[in-house]
């Protein structure tokens, strides 16, 4: 009977030590609370770019136009101040002088000529019974005639020519921009026809690019456009759609032109990325 007593109470006090075993093995840790501070990573900057640009159309910007600078005059350059490709030069700018010392002396001979014909003017006139201090007393067609047969109005209409040639000399920039393609240089010769450098005109841009056929149908005349670069990323500038191409090439792309408000950081040749402004939002 004992040994029955002592091998129950065995066989209790083991499996109340298993069962507490197995509470503790269950019972979970209560999270302490921390004052580490969790942070969430940012975005990185230049796979957020490279999202952006995955959705935009790659471009070039270009200028509007470029201009080339002439002489009007066959001299020798005196003065050229054009440096460099790349000066910027403002409208009205001199940017170069010629030489005037051979159109000078042709001024004086041609002065020269119009009082010789001016005197024979007059010297008609009082062969026609004009006093010297009345010759304006004669009709206006007999002082006509007498201008032509003394050369008088052909004297005077060359004189003006070289005094207007003599302003020729003086060579200023047309449009504001930036220096492109010197052709000359100081001490150079001057011939019409020949340019002597280009200026890029900087205050009129635009940014070319292609779109697929089906998505021409957002790109219309006048809608707005968003134009980032490569160089300034984080620069949003403005277009205007203000070209389209009325052929769609072998590949399906469509060319399409807008224009871009002058800025100081956009130059002719950089690569553009353009987005579709939606206006509705």
């Amino acid at each position: 009977m004992n040994k029955k007593i002592n091998f129950l109470t065995f066989h209790l006090f083991t499996f109340s030590l298993f069962f507490a075993c197995q509470s503790k093995t269950e019972v979970q840790p209560v999270s302490q609370p921390t004052d580490t501070l969790v942070v969430k990573p940012a975005n990185n900057s230049s796979q957020q770019q490279a999202m952006n640009y995955s959705t935009a159309s790659k471009g070039k910007i270009e200028a509007v136009r470029e201009i080339p600078v002439f002489s009007r005059l066959a001299e020798q350059i005196v003065m050229f101040g054009i440096e460099k490709t790349g000066q910027h030069v403002k409208k009205g700018q001199v940017v170069a002088r010629l030489s005037d010392a051979a159109l000078r002396e042709k001024i004086l001979h041609s002065r020269a000529k119009l009082e010789k014909a001016e005197f024979q003017y007059q010297a008609i006139l009082m062969g026609q019974g004009y006093k010297h201090d009345h010759l304006d007393a004669a009709p206006e067609n007999i002082k006509q005639l007498a201008r032509t047969n003394s050369g008088y109005n052909e004297a005077k209409a060359e004189l003006h020519e070289l005094q207007h040639q003599l302003s020729y000399c003086i060579i200023t920039a047309p449009v504001s921009g930036a220096v492109s393609q010197i052709k000359n240089t100081l001490y150079g010769a001057a011939l019409p026809g020949e340019a002597l450098f280009y200026i890029v005109d900087t205050e009129h841009l635009k940014v070319t690019f292609d779109v697929l056929e089906n998505e021409l149908a957002k790109y219309q005349m006048g809608a707005s456009l968003s134009v980032s670069t490569v160089a300034y990323p984080s620069e949003q500038h403005s277009a205007t759609v203000s070209a389209i191409s009325p052929v769609i090439d072998g590949n399906g792309m469509v060319h399409i032109e807008a224009t871009l408000a002058p800025h100081p950081h956009l130059m002719p040749g950089m690569t553009a990325f353009i987005t579709i402004v939606n206006n509705n939002i």
